[in-house]
């Protein structure tokens, strides 16, 4: 049986071995082996992820941008802020600059970062990177091939009630309008 409130150094698992289940465009599957704590081994299915940047477009009346977008493993369209995957040698907000432009056709003038999610570390090693964009300016959007979106435009309050009233099902996207409605003080 495990400890409650150990020390953290006695919370550390060793990687016996590592096998590659599984790699794909977007992510990687791997089976390792370890030894816990305890002495005794166990087994970890990991998905290896380059991470992501969600990006809140914010207008100067407090608007917000959000996309509407089929989401396959749901079968249904989901309410988010514009995100993507980190390319290839991509900073975060490299990432978060293209996408804001793809998925909503501003360009901002202002980004800046207001905090990082890991969803789901016991499984994914994705990562997040959470920005507001401000000082907005219309150029024209141009989605990836394939990517069909619809962009809505609601008041940073209503949502916001729509996170809380469970509307808004996406994690990201509940962090970042959170994060920006404590940050202009609603």
């Amino acid at each position: 049986m495990g400890q409650i409130n150990c020390s953290e150094d006695l919370l550390y698992e060793k990687t016996l071995s590592s096998e590659t289940k599984f790699e794909g465009r977007v992510f990687k599957v791997i089976v390792k082996q370890v030894e816990l704590p305890s002495g005794k081994t166990s087994s970890r299915e990991i998905v290896l992820h380059h991470g992501g940047a969600c990006i809140l477009p914010v207008d100067t009346d407090m608007n917000v941008y959000l996309i509407k977008q089929f989401r396959s493993p749901f079968e249904k369209v989901m309410l988010e802020a514009p995100a993507g995957k980190i390319e290839e040698g991509e900073a975060p907000l490299e990432c978060a600059t293209r996408e804001i432009t793809e998925e909503t056709g501003f360009v901002a003038g202002k980004i800046e970062e207001i905090g990082k999610m890991t969803a789901t570390p016991g499984y994914c090693s994705e990562t997040i990177s959470l920005y507001l964009a401000t000082e907005l300016e219309y150029k024209g959007g141009n989605p990836d091939d394939g990517e069909y979106l619809s962009l809505v435009k609601m008041p940073l309050k209503e949502a916001l009630d729509m996170v809380l009233s469970g509307k808004i099902e996406d994690a990201k996207t509940q962090l970042v309008i959170s994060f920006a409605a404590r940050r202009f003080g609603i």
